[in-house]
């Protein structure tokens, strides 16, 4: 069986749990060092390295009494990151001792600053365990290098999982409704599909009804995507909006003629962001824009029967000056965008003949033409 010292968010029991597939028995892991090696962040992601560093030690896990099992599942979620098993020598409280240890490929992160395991577990451990969860399902199902090029979304979902059971239930009496909560589910089994980009998946459920009975089991489907920040940038002194234009595949595939909507800026929330810090990087990668002000419009599900996307809506002020360049975009997610700055009385004029077809933007249009002449007051 294989020695293996983990230096990292391995460490952290509950997710090696869930890497694992199984608890984790004391008699399993103990304490070790890598003496003249330091762990250092992985230079803006959410993970560390290890690197050679005279004079310094790693702490870790010493994990004994693994199964082919228990390597093939970790060696998945490792090992399409470009990681690979290098033999070494850690010290534990009895006795030197060899063991395997995942080395960064050369030249594939930049180390940053010094890791520590109690700062990852603040910030990163549960949307980690939730991306986990979900990568291990796939486990036998997709190799390991396709799970790496979808971990960017997978991690994305994850936070948005994570931020969506950290809010809780909304206190407000004024809201009409029974009371029922998440405890009043049953969940019986999850299969995903599909995964890519998007994720498919098929719960199978029964939930209480509103006469206190349980429902039968029952199959809901569900496309799973990200938390997204969305944003209507508006000039309160020239009183203009910006509002892009892009070819959307939602459209096209309805079989509409015109494939390129209006819309506002948009994009998902990454991990470790807050959609207000979201909200200005779109706005300054799609049309160039530095926002001074965000007015919060609206949080909401847009379509709760079907999706689990969820939009934080904004209206953002900003200078709107005219200007000759009025495209934009990120060339590495195969952006092409143009914006288009219009004054308040045309776009209200597009917004009362029902000539917008987004959604998101309906609504902050509305919400601006509410709120415009209190946003033009204001110094």
């Amino acid at each position: 069986m294989t020695v293996l010292f983990v230096y990292g968010t391995l460490r952290h029991l509950p997710l090696l749990q869930t890497v694992l597939g199984h608890p984790v028995p004391t008699a399993m892991h103990q304490p070790a060092i890598l003496p003249d090696h330091q762990v250092r962040w992985a230079e803006g992601q959410a993970f560390p390295l290890l690197i050679p560093a005279a004079g310094h030690q790693a702490e870790g896990l010493l994990l004994s009494g693994l199964s082919a099992q228990d390597m093939a599942r970790l060696d998945y979620y490792e090992g399409g990151f470009g990681y690979h098993l290098s033999p070494v020598t850690v010290q534990t409280d009895q006795t030197p001792c060899l063991a395997q240890v995942w080395f960064a490929d050369a030249d594939l992160w930049q180390a940053g600053a010094p890791w520590e395991l109690a700062d990852w577990q603040h910030r990163w451990s549960a949307i980690n365990i939730a991306a986990a969860s979900e990568m291990m399902d796939y486990f036998g199902r997709f190799p390991a290098d396709a799970i790496a090029r979808m971990y960017p979304m997978i991690m994305a979902r994850a936070a948005s999982r994570i931020a969506a059971g950290q809010a809780g239930v909304p206190p407000d009496p004024a809201v009409p409704q029974s009371g029922l909560t998440r405890c009043d589910v049953v969940p019986l089994t999850l299969e995903r599909p599909y995964a890519d980009f998007f994720a498919v998946e098929e719960h199978h459920l029964r939930f209480r009804r509103f006469d206190g009975t349980d429902s039968p089991i029952v199959k809901r489907a569900v496309f799973v995507a990200s938390d997204a920040a969305i944003l209507l940038p508006y000039d309160p002194v020239r009183d203009r909006v910006l509002v892009i234009e892009q070819f959307r595949a939602g459209p096209f595939a309805r079989g509409d003629q015109s494939p390129w909507p209006l819309e506002p800026v948009a994009g998902r929330v990454d991990p470790g962001e807050t959609p207000q810090d979201a909200a200005r990087r779109e706005a300054q990668e799609e049309a160039g824009l530095i926002i001074r002000h965000l007015e919060c419009v609206s949080s909401n599900y847009p379509s709760p029967g079907s999706t689990s996307e969820y939009f934080h809506i904004f209206v953002g002020l900003c200078d709107l000056p005219d200007r000759a360049s009025d495209l934009g975009g990120v060339a590495a997610e195969d952006e092409d965008i143009r914006s288009h700055i219009l004054p308040f009385s045309q776009f209200l004029d597009l917004l009362d003949r029902d000539l917008l077809t987004v959604g998101p933007l309906i609504l902050a249009g509305h919400w601006l033409a509410r709120h415009r002449e209190r946003l033009r007051a204001t110094p």
